[in-house]
């Protein structure tokens, strides 16, 4: 059976971090949502963990008290090969996040991370697991034609717009071309790529994607093109890019949009020439690997107002794939709200089980500017909050009351985010800001200097526990 596919309380997640305090949240959060949870602060007590168990994903620190999360995650894959691992790491320290994701972590984030965020990714680890080569059965040497219903279990198609968007999608996936896929932020357009790779001669190769807004500009020639040692000041050994990981796969690159001018120039050349010279190295690497990309901009517009190269335009954009909204396949709404139902359900024990025609008028009536994942997270605050086994239209909130409210300005946003995680850090460790530091990965200066800026002092968290030792 197919780890994604069990229900949360089938699945246990291994969570290793020396810092007492990260351990706790994340065994609150993850049992929360359902899932069996098992910590340790070590790699000694993790690797006795793992072989006494049937873990399915772990969720490392990159940095353990004199031990490397990256060696953890190898060694725990000795028993559990096919682990899918997320990866935590400071922010100073995101290069050698990207090296851990080269080496098989799934992913990674950067602390402080959202508890919810963690949930999201967990699932689209066991998601990408589910999809990934070998999940399925093996099919004849010559593959018949693609049946869309077949093909993208995971993508719900109800509406006719969506049924014709698959079906396209079906037959871009026997073919080698490039593909580019466009629509608005939440429309699932990873998920898409991820089941064209599925449906794909290629579906035995790797699937890397990188989202190309989330790689700061000085890390990115690097990390998609490797280097040689000595390439540059810090490049100690020899590191394999991210385009030789995709041999004989999918390379996904989202937000294409926003990749540096610079960065275009190069990757043009690699889409013509279908090849490529690791940094410092005389020697080129040929490259077998099917392009995807996305984005959520109108790239032809882009192109126009001169952020994006024309000619590269039109070397990703050879099969468009356009996501619609889902203001425009309102058919899919009561199935994709349904799916989420059963899901949360399941994951939080309760028994709700139906929509009432009054919150269905209301989810119809909605125009989803945050599209699939607006619903999905509207439907688990209504099964979160339901007393009874019906989702009533009081339940259907969110977005939903926000539609005409004017959002605040960004500085203000951010100040008051900021102010509120402070909080957050202080209360969790009673005032103690060298282990609050430690949690945010950042200095102790640094977070006395935010202290001072948003007017908080810990000793008034102090007061309210028993104080720790070492701030």
């Amino acid at each position: 059976m197919s780890k994604a596919g069990r229900r949360p309380a089938e699945i246990t997640l291994l969570t290793v971090d020396d810092d007492p305090s990260i351990l706790r949240v994340m065994g609150l959060r993850l049992g929360s949502k359902g899932y069996q949870v098992l910590s340790a602060a070590d790699g000694r007590k993790a690797l006795e963990l793992a072989q006494a168990s049937d873990v399915h994903l772990a969720v490392i620190d990159h940095k353990l008290d004199g031990e490397d999360g990256v060696e953890l995650m190898e060694k725990l894959r000795q028993h559990h090969p096919d682990l899918p691992v997320i990866i935590l790491t400071a922010y100073g320290t995101i290069g050698n996040a990207v090296d851990a994701m080269q080496r098989g972590a799934c992913t990674y984030m950067t602390k402080p991370f959202d508890g919810e965020q963690l949930v999201k990714q967990i699932e689209g680890c066991l998601e990408k697991q589910r999809l990934a080569p070998g999940s399925a059965s093996d099919g004849p040497a010559v593959d018949p034609p693609v049946e869309p219903s077949a093909a993208f279990g995971p993508v719900i198609a109800k509406s006719r717009v969506m049924k014709a968007v698959l079906a396209k999608v079906a037959q871009a996936a026997r073919s080698e071309a490039n593909v580019y896929i466009e629509g608005e932020s939440g429309t699932g357009k990873e998920m898409v790529a991820h089941s064209l790779h599925a449906a794909s001669p290629r579906k035995d190769g790797p699937f890397v994607a990188v989202n190309c807004a989330a790689i700061p500009e000085s890390l990115l020639e690097s990390e998609l093109f490797g280097h040689v040692k000595g390439a540059f000041t810090s490049a100690d050994r020899q590191r394999e890019g991210l385009f030789a990981r995709a041999q004989g796969g999918s390379f996904f690159l989202d937000e294409i949009s926003e990749l540096p001018m610079s960065m275009q120039v190069k990757l043009l050349r690699v889409l013509e020439e279908r090849e490529f010279y690791p940094l410092g190295s005389s020697r080129k690497v040929k490259m077998d690997v099917r392009f995807i990309s996305a984005s959520n901009r109108d790239l032809e517009q882009w192109v126009g107002e001169g952020h994006f190269r024309e000619d590269l335009y039109y070397r990703i954009h050879v099969i468009p794939i356009s996501l619609p909204p889902l203001r425009k396949r309102k058919a899919d709404i009561l199935p994709l709200a349904n799916s989420f139902l059963a899901t949360f359900s399941q994951a939080s024990g309760k028994s709700v089980r139906e929509i009432s025609p009054a919150a269905l008028d209301k989810l119809l009536a909605n125009d989803w500017p945050g599209n699939v994942r607006e619903l999905k997270n509207v439907m688990e605050y209504a099964v979160a909050m339901a007393t009874g086994a019906v989702v009533t239209p009081e339940l259907i909130t969110g977005a939903m009351t926000r539609k005409d409210a004017e959002p605040p300005s960004l500085s203000h946003a951010k100040d008051k985010f900021e102010r509120e995680y402070l909080i957050e850090l202080l209360e969790l460790n009673h005032g103690n800001v060298s282990q609050a530091a430690k949690m945010a990965g950042k200095y102790r200066a640094d977070v006395y200097g935010l202290l001072r800026k948003h007017g908080l002092n810990p000793v008034d968290f102090r007061q309210r526990k028993t104080p720790t030792r070492g701030s």
